[in-house]
């Protein structure tokens, strides 16, 4: 990874699976006739090192994994699912040229500019249309996002904020028509977790004003912050991006799982060159037990924002590593 990439649309929206891992990460809020609801999609590609060499249009070069989740308060706890495979052409897939990824009948595409996103589980089911309401942002320098003091460590990272949402959601049997807004980040490395990281936290937020929030840090073993980035971007204005020694996240009031024991952040002040901004959950139990494909467990969930001078927003925040460090 090497900063001064070209980024070029459609072709960076789909796949790169010369490089080691990869995600597409759809959340968003939605309003629906019984109140405020969160969703999440997010498709994982893998390269199998292992596995390369083989010719057989079977073998596991390429593994696809996805996580989907929706927030609804009624309910109290996350509905979630999981699935993972290996790529098998027109069945599980990430395709390059455009964002077209798929396990079986769980499908996240672009067309015609826009995402579509079926997910069909036991418990819920989502059905969304997302349009474009703003360019992409490119994340950290230019689209190079450092994830520790080494340089080597790093993604390409660009974000789509302010997607509009249309579409019916499926909470247990009861079917609702929804509209909201979503945010996808679209991130892909050759290099995992830093060796002396145990995990991260993120927020992505959606401003009433049309603005765009993104803040991450990467923590130590020991609860310090090895490295943090931020981009902030108003509507018609260029982006700001923040050095990582002007971050600040802070915990304001934790849960315990009660099926995992595991402690989580979950309302957090984050100070951004002297700005502070607060994020308290849409409600506690966003706990994603993931073990049974990517082998995480972490807490990422739907919050409601507020920073400086009446500052309001919705977003998502994902919290990893508190359970145990984050592995795949």
């Amino acid at each position: 990874m090497t900063p001064g990439k070209k980024f070029e649309f459609p072709r960076d929206a789909g796949s790169h699976p010369d490089h080691r891992i990869e995600w597409w990460y759809v959340t968003g809020q939605l309003e629906t006739k019984r109140g405020p609801m969160g969703f999440q999609v997010t498709f994982f590609r893998m390269r199998n090192r292992d596995a390369e060499g083989n010719p057989s249009r079977f073998n596991a070069a390429q593994l696809l994994f996805a996580h989907a989740a929706l927030a609804d308060p009624d309910k109290g706890r996350l509905l979630h699912d999981e699935r993972s495979a290996r790529a098998l052409p027109g069945l599980v897939q990430a395709m390059t040229g455009d964002t077209d990824v798929r396990l079986d009948d769980w499908v996240l595409r672009r067309e015609a500019g826009a995402y579509r996103a079926r997910i069909d589980a036991e418990d819920f089911a989502l059905d969304l249309a997302m349009a474009p309401t703003q360019p992409v942002l490119l994340q950290g320098d230019r689209g190079y996002s450092r994830k520790a003091p080494a340089a080597d460590h790093a993604s390409y990272y660009y974000s789509e904020p302010h997607l509009a949402v249309k579409g019916r959601i499926r909470s247990g049997t009861e079917s609702l028509e929804v509209q909201g807004e979503a945010w996808l980040d679209h991130e892909w490395s050759s290099e995992l977790l830093a060796e002396e990281a145990i995990g991260w936290d993120w927020l992505g937020a959606n401003l009433e004003d049309g603005g765009a929030l993104m803040a991450f840090r990467m923590r130590g073993r020991d609860g310090s912050t090895l490295w943090a980035s931020a981009t902030s971007r108003k509507p018609g204005a260029a982006p700001v991006v923040y050095a990582a020694n002007t971050i600040r996240f802070r915990t304001r009031r934790s849960w315990q799982s009660p099926r995992t024991g595991t402690f989580y952040p979950v309302s957090m002040d984050i100070e951004i060159a002297g700005a502070l901004w607060r994020a308290d959950p849409l409600m506690d139990g966003q706990e994603l037990d993931a073990r049974a494909s990517t082998g995480t467990l972490y807490w990422e969930g739907a919050v409601r924002i507020e920073g400086p001078d009446g500052a309001r927003g919705r977003g998502y925040l994902e919290l990893t590593g508190y359970a145990e460090r984050m592995k795949f």
